[in-house]
């Protein structure tokens, strides 16, 4: 398995879903979202399994700072430059994708 969770360590969610790999001892690799956010390709991966309109947190504070709710924006061009507005954790497992703590699905792929 090559997992890649995408989230922020404050997050409890994503803490929740290191500790799930962790405690199966299932290597991962974390890409902290304050840091660098999905890239092009990986965001066309994961949109094509979970949908682009279940990627953005609408109730997250980043939301409400950048105005969303009242302006009219392309979804895809506001998750590329501010990746903070996605919901977390994504975890990716090659072509598969889940968005969401879902440790239901994750043993699937074990």
């Amino acid at each position: 398995m090559n997992i890649q969770i995408f989230g922020t360590s404050k997050c409890q969610d994503t803490r929740k879903a290191e500790r799930y790999f962790k405690e199966r001892r299932i290597p991962y690799q974390f890409v902290d979202l304050t840091v660098r956010g999905l890239s092009q390709g990986e965001l066309n991966k994961v949109k094509g399994v979970v949908g682009l309109e279940n990627l953005m947190d609408k109730t997250g504070k980043e939301y409400a700072k950048r105005n969303l709710k009242y302006l009219v924006h392309n979804v895809e061009e506001v998750l590329l430059a501010y990746p903070l507005l996605l919901k977390t954790p994504i975890v990716r497992n090659g072509p598969k994708a889940t968005v969401g703590y879902c440790p239901a699905i994750w043993a699937e792929w074990e």
